[in-house]
């Protein structure tokens, strides 16, 4: 991949192709503590000692939550239809269920008006890993309570904000939530469960569908979730390769795609190992969906444990514990970000195409909610490139016959990533931390003009 700008234009897209740029609460907002915001499950994760690699917090992140007219300012500029947000589920409903936080609603309603008058579509996603501690201390994502509050927190929302937002996303990548939080304990909220971890899988899934229900009560017509999604490679064509290969897919991806998609898991065994009337919650789960969102980064290749060259300890930011029963390893032979991911833009193409090959006409029409990589520097020539790739990857899976109705850049600016702290810089605005002076990028100015262009169209 070259560093040099990308001088090309864009194959044309749609004229009411969504261009947007997303980004989450919990990294962004800061201000953890104002309008009688309770703690997160990210909070408290974060204040104990060792999590955060660079032994950072999110109590100031990028202080969105007093920055925002400056933000939406940025999107104007970028000239961008949609923006994706998230609205922090403990500034709202401060322990998960009972008391209303007036102030915390009267913030997201001054966001809406505020991006409405820069012209600018507000998607916001109700839940991207915020987990109100009240409710993680009572069991999180793994007793079924959770759900149901969950859905009753989306009817607030959606009572106050209903009038003025047509898009909606649930949840955001339920699958890293169960694997980082509750199985391998590198996320909040910090368990090592292992396949233990399953219910919260099943959890945030029935979550999704009673939210879906309570959005659709108040009118909405414009639903989605975003779930992350890739292509597994097998890392050879052995027995026991293949079979580690596919375990790992059906845990990450058919897991969460086919109870939305099909109304059923991929595996009797694994439904078997699910809690509650799982046949009835399906049915919830599978509730018809407008769009389906797709936050794409990276394939992955995977073997059997103890194969050679099986993965690291430390596998791109993620330790690995011994006993699980596939290994994913190094891609070799293609360019790296910062953070040390691959850039694979024609794997997007594979997923998207494979996505459609699977499920026809029960896949409804798809949208990219992020896509996105971390580099340092403002004159970022990498990550222009990184874009344009996988733009133009985008194009070719759209003239295959795949309908995507939309693509969302991960981020609008750099924030707190999550256990890595404040050293991944996935923005295309760049973030000086002691002062939170904004700078665009050279990336955010490649996008606005690839933007102006599309519109010329």
């Amino acid at each position: 991949m070259t560093t040099e700008p990308v001088s090309a234009a864009l194959p044309r897209f749609p004229r009411d192709f969504v261009w947007g740029v997303s980004t989450s609460a919990a990294q962004i907002e800061g201000a953890v503590a104002e309008g009688g915001r309770g703690r997160s499950a990210w909070d408290v994760f974060a204040a104990e000692a060792g999590r955060i690699k660079d032994g950072s917090d999110p109590r100031v992140a990028t202080d969105h939550y007093r920055r925002y007219p400056e933000d939406v300012a940025l999107l104007k500029e970028l000239g961008v239809g949609a923006y994706r947000f998230s609205v922090a589920w403990p500034r709202v409903v401060p322990d998960g269920s009972g008391a209303v936080s007036r102030a915390g609603l009267d913030f997201y309603d001054r966001l809406v008006d505020a991006l409405l008058a820069a012209g600018v579509a507000p998607v916001p996603t109700l839940f991207h890993w915020d987990t109100p501690q009240a409710l993680e201390e009572g069991g999180g994502w793994l007793v079924r309570d959770t759900a149901e509050k969950f859905a009753a927190y989306a009817d607030v929302v959606a009572e106050r904000l209903g009038d003025r937002v047509e898009r909606w996303i649930t949840l955001n990548e339920p699958a890293e939530l169960t694997l980082l939080g509750y199985g391998l304990g590198q996320h909040a909220p910090g368990r090592q469960l292992l396949f233990e971890a399953l219910p919260a899988a099943h959890h945030q899934l029935l979550g999704h569908g009673l939210a879906v229900q309570a959005l659709r009560a108040r009118g909405a017509t414009s639903i989605g979730i975003a779930n992350s999604h890739g292509p597994t490679w097998t890392a050879s064509a052995s027995e026991a390769d293949t079979a580690a290969a596919d375990l790992y897919d059906l845990l990450l991806n058919r897991l969460f795609a086919e109870p939305v998609l099909l109304g059923r898991y991929p595996d009797e065994e694994l439904a078997a190992l699910l809690p509650g009337p799982v046949a009835e919650d399906l049915k919830v789960i599978a509730q018809p969906l407008d769009w389906y969102g797709i936050n794409y980064y990276q394939p992955t290749l995977v073997g059997a444990p103890g194969a050679d060259g099986a993965a690291a300890a430390d596998f791109g930011g993620i330790r690995l514990p011994p006993e699980l029963p596939f290994a994913p390893q190094e891609i070799e032979g293609y360019p790296r970000t910062d953070f040390g991911w691959p850039v694979v833009p024609e794997a997007l193409t594979e997923l998207l195409v494979s996505f459609q090959e699977r499920y026809g006409d029960r896949l409804p029409p798809v949208v990219i909610t992020e896509n996105g990589c971390s580099y340092e520097g403002i004159e970022d020539g990498e990550r222009i490139a990184f874009l344009d790739g996988h733009l133009r990857a985008l194009h070719e899976a759209m003239a295959a016959g795949v309908d995507v109705r939309g693509y969302f850049v991960w981020s609008l600016m750099d924030n707190f990533e999550w256990a890595e702290g404040y050293a991944r810089r996935f923005g295309l605005v760049h973030v000086d931390y002691p002062t939170l002076a904004r700078t665009p990028k050279a990336s955010f100015r490649w996008l606005r003009d690839a933007l102006r262009e599309q519109a010329r169209g």
